[in-house]
């Protein structure tokens, strides 16, 4: 194929795909001007062109509506509201109405183009959450490393895992030492210190270690495969009020269609109606029972809401995520990165002889300075907060899973946990304070020299400023709040009862975080949860409305999510659930009110109140003040 072939193939295709997302509106368009120019063809005389230019309208308006109800009838068998538009519109123009015909097809196609528009909704979280998963390993067979496809890792095979790389299987560590970046997995807000004989997960990050992993599971059932279809399943599953939608939609076709097809027959029998009278009274029936005005009344209503939330950093997905969160019960919060900051500091410094707080930070931090390990980084950066000059240390020594040690000014200290330390060093005032700070979730790192112990730093990830204000506000409109998490219970607790949140889970796996929204789902009521990385993104699938932090989230998140937070201020929650309330609040009015505009018109339709030109006004008067009444929400 030489590239002009290949050239024309790519323009072909730049062409569908440009058809495909924006073939709706451009009808519309081109619709909306033959309506322009048929109407002021009209006010000159033009009858002819008149008439051809309303026909044209009526062809590239209506063909998309009319051949999705022609679908529906031949090949489900039955009727629905697209085709009932068109029969209207159709009827309308057979007894001289071209323009309310063509007004009618107008408007269903634009509010079908909007609705494309904002009910679309990209498929791309399931490739993201495979970007996680590196396509090939380094396998160790015989002494000899060599690459191969991840898919190809069958249980026993032995891989190696350099410092910065992703894991590419779940497995056993064989061989190595490292801090592994979970967060994607597990949520856990600082890497985990792990050692020969400890767990790994596929997608995870390695930090500054060297691993050989046992692999122990293929890549059809690792952790991260298991997230792949929960989000799948969760996706697949289409809400309650889109059936409710669709059926009421067919059911109203059905009636109306039967109501003219009896409207046409019993009156000349009946009442002694003459034929050309039963026929002008079915058309008005048509025309006034057509259901722009309903459909009016819910899709300007949706679309002000969304466009109100997009100006307050609040991005709805699609209009069916507007009406669920007005319906929340509970809103369940990640902890790591959600309702706290995501990255672990230093929030208690304790020294516990001679020297001042920032004497006992430039001490420890200058030891630290040397480790990559995140815990090492979070006291590096409180003592560059603080500008404070760093001593140099010598002679640094890690001890995997424990701490450093090394010389600063030719003194020794030892840094890290409880076991860093030497004999008799912790007294039990000592012991009694470090379990204070574990008690509230912090963890405690311990800095010693020539068998005395120097101080305390305690690390922790913080709450977001904004975190109580959010939970109170939710709580006074009489939403439950949870928190779920992959972090100890300790931890969890500590950083729940600072956020005052109703109730903790913690140590989750993202197919416990389902189970939990389950749970919560079937006792009481729709649940949003609330996320920002790949292992939230089954529990935002699951639940009704998934929110997502759109500065701090992943993609996955993101992608998966139906309502995204652009500044990450989970103040918002609230905020949406109260223009949700409302969206569906003027919903309602403004079917209550299109529906009784209905009857009304069609009751004077049989009483002979109405004709035809008393109709239009009344169905198109009714839609204009739908729309209206939606776009309140605007403000």
């Amino acid at each position: 194929m030489n590239g002009e072939a290949v050239a024309a193939i790519q323009r072909e295709r730049a062409v569908q795909g440009v058809w495909e997302r924006h073939g709706a509106a451009l009808t519309t368009a081109v619709s909306a001007v033959l309506v322009l120019l048929a109407w002021y063809a009209g006010t000159k005389g033009w009858e002819p062109l008149e008439i051809c230019l309303y026909i044209a309208a009526y062809v590239i308006g209506g063909y998309r509506k009319a051949w999705e109800g022609l679908q529906t009838l031949i090949q489900e068998r039955d009727l629905d509201v697209d085709l009932l538009m068109i029969v209207a519109a159709v009827g309308a123009a057979s007894i001289g109405y071209w323009q309310d015909g063509a007004i009618l097809i107008l408007i269903f196609a634009l509010s079908g183009a909007l609705e494309g528009y904002t009910m679309e909704k990209t498929n791309q979280d399931i490739r993201s959450i495979m970007k996680l998963r590196p396509e090939t390993a380094l396998i160790l067979r015989d002494n000899n490393e060599s690459r191969i496809r991840v898919e190809e890792l069958q249980p026993g095979d032995l891989v190696l895992v350099k410092p910065g790389e992703r894991i590419p299987a779940d497995g056993v560590i064989q061989q190595g030492y490292s801090a592994v970046d979970q967060a994607s997995i597990t949520g856990e807000s600082i890497p985990v210190d792990k050692a020969c004989g400890d767990e790994v997960f596929a997608g995870t990050i390695n930090g500054q270690g060297a691993l050989t992993i046992a692999v122990t599971k293929p890549a059809e059932a690792t952790l991260l495969a298991r997230i792949i279809r929960l989000v799948q399943e969760a996706q697949s599953e289409m809400p309650p009020s889109q059936l409710f939608v669709e059926r009421f939609e067919r059911v109203y076709a059905r009636v109306v269609i039967v109501a003219a097809l009896l409207l046409l027959v019993i009156p000349p029998y009946a009442f002694g109606w003459t034929w050309d009278k039963t026929v002008y009274r079915a058309m008005i029936f048509l025309v006034v029972a057509s259901p722009c005005a309903l459909v009016s009344s819910i899709m300007p209503a949706i679309l002000s809401g969304i466009s109100n939330g997009a100006r307050k950093g609040i991005l709805f997905k699609g209009g069916v995520h507007l009406e669920n969160i007005g319906d929340i019960k509970v809103v369940a919060f990640d902890k790591t990165g959600t309702l706290t900051e995501g990255k672990p500091k230093v929030t208690d410094i304790i020294p516990l002889l001679s020297q001042s707080e920032a004497e006992l930070l430039r001490l420890t931090a200058a030891l630290e300075t040397l480790s990559e390990h995140p815990i090492a980084r979070a006291i590096v950066q409180a003592a560059k907060d603080k500008r404070l000059e760093l001593p140099k240390a010598a002679e640094l020594q890690a001890i995997p899973g424990v701490g450093v040690h090394g010389l600063v000014n030719e003194e020794e200290f030892r840094i890290g946990s409880l076991d860093c330390l030497e004999d008799n060093v912790l007294s039990a005032g000592h012991r009694q304070m470090a379990r204070q700070l574990e008690e509230q979730g912090k963890t405690v790192i311990y800095v010693q020299s020539q068998n005395q112990l120097l101080g305390l730093l305690a690390i922790q990830d913080t709450l977001r400023p904004q975190a109580r204000n959010a939970v109170r506000a939710l709580r006074r409109m009489g939403i439950e709040v949870a928190m779920l998490t992959g972090d100890n219970s300790a931890t969890a607790q500590a950083i729940g009862k600072q956020a005052d949140v109703d109730w903790v889970y913690a140590g989750l796996f993202p197919e416990q975080k389902v189970e939990i929204v389950k749970k919560l789902t079937a006792s009481y009521g729709k649940v949003a949860m609330v996320g920002d990385g790949v292992n939230d993104a089954p529990a935002l699938a699951t639940a009704a409305v998934g929110i997502a932090m759109g500065a701090a989230g992943t993609d996955v998140a993101l992608e998966t999510a139906n309502v995204v937070l652009m500044a990450d201020d989970i103040e918002k929650v609230a905020d949406a659930i109260a223009l949700g309330r409302r969206t569906k609040q003027v919903v309602k009015q403004n079917i209550v009110f299109a529906m009784s505009v209905v009857v009304l018109l069609v009751a004077g339709t049989f009483l002979e109140h109405v004709n035809l030109p008393v109709g239009v006004i009344g169905h198109e008067g009714s839609t204009l003040l739908v729309i209206a009444s939606g776009l309140r929400l605007l403000r």
